[in-house]
């Protein structure tokens, strides 16, 4: 099966292109197309090869934690069965089977809300240094991948593509949307983490943290009034970093079904910053090429963490 790096719908009008997400526009004013492909980012970068059936499995995991955690705040998920879609979709159904989602169009919050449950990643890079974790003083004597004492809720700017997201203060995150709606934001994303987290443990797998993204869209009944909802992917391999809990123990970096297996290659094979465009040996040109054995080692990763969880 060969990867699909890039959609293919001709007739339909292309809004934007992500790291991940092809989004179009539908006939339905209030709704948008999300196409998932195969192409993977690390380091904000995207990798030249994709790996095969991705976009489909991110669509099932998002899927599958929108409909377990709508109780806890709405999302914009309407369906991903094409025949229930505008009609101008249903000529592509080859090639969208099983990789899209028609969504509620949404006023995007500029913020990565991300939640953390373990001291890892570049939260452990700054606790090394300062002690904080986005500026919030942690406990000292802390260990790598050790669980924290409560979840925290720890935000970033939401970069546009091709530049990096900026860790923040919550205060810095207030002063960037309201505080109300920060606060909205924040207990949202805590409950969110919780109920995703107890789900996963009882599988045999640890959420060390994940990133949620937020929109607004008009209140029923209010031609003023907005609501907050959940949007984009939900709790997928690529926004989240899952462990197994069978052999986990603080005090050192935890093999993961994430993306952390495609970072460590990338840094092995010669990535640093300022070689975004490819191998120094190329002249930073070209971009970079993942091997084969680590597009089936990903693909190998991605596919097992989704079973254990929508099981």
């Amino acid at each position: 099966m060969a990867a699909l790096t890039a959609s293919d719908l001709p007739s339909l009008t292309l809004l934007s292109k992500g790291k991940v997400r092809d989004i179009y526009a539908t006939s339905d004013p209030n709704a948008l197309l999300f196409v998932a492909t195969d192409r993977i980012s690390a380091y904000d970068v995207i990798l030249n090869n994709g790996i095969p059936g991705k976009g489909a499995l991110l669509t099932e995991i998002s899927r599958f934690w929108f409909n377990k955690l709508g109780h806890i705040i709405p999302n914009h998920f309407i369906t991903a069965d094409i025949d229930a879609m505008p009609p101008e979709v249903h000529e592509y159904k080859s090639q969208l089977a099983g990789r899209t989602m028609l969504v509620r169009k949404a006023q995007v919050v500029p913020l990565e809300a991300i939640v953390r449950g373990y001291l890892t990643g570049s939260a452990w890079a700054e606790y090394q240094k300062t002690g904080t974790v986005h500026g919030i003083t942690l406990p000292a004597g802390l260990r790598e991948s050790e669980r924290l004492p409560t979840p925290l809720f720890t935000p970033s700017t939401k970069a546009e593509l091709g530049a990096h997201d900026e860790n923040i203060s919550p205060e810095q995150a207030a002063a960037l949307v309201g505080d109300a709606l920060y606060a909205q934001i924040s207990a949202a994303a805590l409950s969110l983490y919780t109920a995703a987290a107890e789900h996963a443990l009882a599988r045999g797998l640890i959420l060390a943290d994940t990133k949620f993204e937020f929109g607004l869209v008009p209140a029923d009944g209010s031609s003023t009034a907005q609501e907050l909802i959940l949007v984009d992917e939900l709790l997928t391999p690529d926004s989240s970093r899952y462990w197994p809990a069978e052999g986990y123990e603080a005090g050192r970096p935890q093999p993961s079904f994430d993306k952390q297996y495609l970072r460590d290659w990338l840094v092995g094979a010669g990535f640093r910053k300022g070689l975004e465009a490819g191998p120094s040996e190329k002249g930073g040109k070209g971009g970079w090429e993942i091997e084969q054995a680590v597009v089936e080692g990903t693909q190998k990763r991605y596919e097992e963490v989704v079973a254990m969880l929508t099981a």
